[in-house]
């Protein structure tokens, strides 16, 4: 098993379309048995289903997510944990203890109601985890 968390400063970064590195755990009998920070090298939104896969990663932690990126990690074959916040390691370790918490319907879809410029931070979409923010 492989797991990739969007990561920036230890934590999880808030906007997966965005991140530009992601911390993947490689996973072995439920424990993790090494990690590696890896940048997307400017790759963002679609292109990063097709990079996780070329990293053989089938399984992501991030925070908000929209629609298209979802639809194409669904269709790359990548388990979704998104809503996460906090720690990137805590993340990892409460997954594979089954008490990760996350939301099944995370919706990142501000792109449709501002455009580019947008104010992540603002609350006023349904993006992200409890902070109500792409960027904690």
């Amino acid at each position: 098993m492989k797991i990739a968390v969007t990561f920036e400063n230890g934590n999880i970064f808030q906007h997966f379309g965005h991140t530009e590195q992601f911390k993947v755990y490689d996973i072995e009998d439920g424990k993790i048995s090494g990690t590696e920070v890896v940048s997307t090298n400017g790759n963002g939104h679609g292109a990063l289903a097709g990079f996780l896969t070329g990293q053989d990663v089938d399984t992501l932690i991030c925070g908000g997510i929209g629609a298209g990126a979802q639809n194409a990690l669904a269709g790359a074959g990548i388990r979704l944990y998104g809503g996460v916040s906090g720690s990137a390691d805590e993340a990892v370790n409460a997954l594979l203890a089954g008490k990760l918490a996350y939301n099944p319907d995370i919706q990142c879809n501000h792109h449709e109601h501002h455009g580019h410029g947008h104010d992540c931070g603002s609350g006023q979409h349904g993006c992200a985890g409890s902070s109500g923010s792409c960027h904690s």
